[in-house]
């Protein structure tokens, strides 16, 4: 590595080093996405408040209501004695679901071994009251089957020689469905793509503002020294966010990384032309800082919310969908989960690496061209 280009790196790490705000936002700002992605952005719905009106007052009707009181996902905080009574805790949002069981319950379910209930969900929240709606509905039949099994058992007929489909599940890569498995690896494209894309245009649009880019331009520097001193310091930076990342969710998350780190690694440099061109182009547009980093949030907008990172592709229309598909972190987030939740390896990512690989030289190279003409 030739002296000049080692020059212009160690000018932009002392200028790094100088500024306390960029410091704060390498290096600060990830830690605060993952505690806040990782607590606040999350759809395991659980311990709901709900409300419940027993007409019943038996000892069935109270084995139900514990029934739903032992799961995860309900905590009996109201017991009402009228239906307005429990319709205005709805309503006011202090209870998020209201069992009813009516009178008579008990007596059904002796004499006829069924009985009808009644679950009300605040559906105010789709993503909140798609959770609670499966879960009452699979405690409720869960429930059923039980009823049903001690009834056959008092008959003296065994459940397991009765015909039917016996459908045993299994949760591959993410047994218990956590969030934070699923969120935070995801985190790891996210601050990639931020750091770089937002630092790498700050960095020479403060270096135009400043009018020391021209002081750059008048040395013997090639313009591709110039260009690689600048963002070769941001792309440390960025490998050394994501190894933080990986060491907090995996220690503080209990995310189990199931792959090989190495190969994230490399891949993630790979994702890294991609983000640097994004960086890079900006700086060829903007003139301050301020439109700098405006630009950069307006590029991670569609990049957050089409790539999958928080909505899945499969939900979106086929119109945003396609679009997806032309956002380099769409790809990445691919490998990220693959290679973490999955454990798979480079065969199978290989249609994202191809991707992600044209991408790249892509963006780097249409925006290195453009920033060598504003440098002539």
């Amino acid at each position: 590595m030739n002296t000049r280009l080692l020059a212009i790196m160690r000018k932009e790490f002392i200028q790094i080093r100088r500024d306390r705000r960029t410091l704060a936002i390498m290096f600060l700002i990830p830690v605060f996405q993952l505690i806040m992605f990782g607590y606040a952005v999350t759809t395991d719905v659980k311990h709901l408040p709900m409300a419940v009106l027993d007409r019943d007052k038996s000892a069935a009707s109270r084995e139900l209501i514990d029934t739903y009181q032992a799961s995860t996902y309900f905590d009996v905080a109201y017991n009402v004695g009228s239906e307005s009574e429990l319709a205005y805790l709805m309503d006011s949002g202090a209870a998020r679901a209201g069992l009813i069981v009516p009178a008579g319950y008990g007596a059904d379910l002796a004499r006829r071994g069924s009985a009808q209930v009644s679950f009300a969900i605040d559906g105010s929240d789709p993503t909140v009251a798609n959770t609670a709606l499966a879960a009452a509905q699979t405690i409720g039949q869960a429930k059923s089957a039980e009823i049903v099994q001690a009834m056959l058992s008092r008959s003296g007929l065994n459940v397991s020689d009765m015909p039917g489909l016996d459908v045993r599940t299994r949760v591959w890569y993410n047994p218990d469905l956590a969030s934070a498995n699923y969120m935070i690896p995801a985190l790891i494209g996210v601050i990639l793509q931020v750091l770089t894309a937002m630092l790498t245009a700050l960095a020479i649009v403060r270096e135009r503002e400043l009018g020391t880019i021209e002081q750059l331009i008048v040395t013997p520097l090639q313009p591709w020294e110039l260009v690689v001193g600048k963002i070769v310091p941001y792309v440390l930076i960025a490998f050394f966010d994501t190894m933080e990342v990986l060491l907090i969710g995996t220690l503080w998350f209990k995310v189990p990384i199931n792959g090989s780190v190495a190969l994230l690694l490399s891949l993630a440099g790979l994702f890294l032309m991609s983000s640097l061109g994004i960086g890079l182009f900006i700086s060829t547009v903007a003139r301050t800082q301020q439109e700098a980093m405006l630009l950069a949030w307006f590029t991670m907008l569609p990049s957050i919310f089409l790539s999958g990172f928080m909505f899945p592709l499969a939900a979106m229309p086929a119109v945003l969908r396609a679009l997806s598909y032309g956002i380099p972190l769409t790809y990445f987030l691919v490998i990220v989960r693959g290679i973490i939740l999955k454990g798979v390896g480079l065969q199978v990512l290989l249609p994202q690496v191809v991707a992600l690989a044209i991408f790249g030289v892509a963006i780097m190279s249409l925006s290195t061209l453009r920033f060598h003409k504003r440098l002539e």
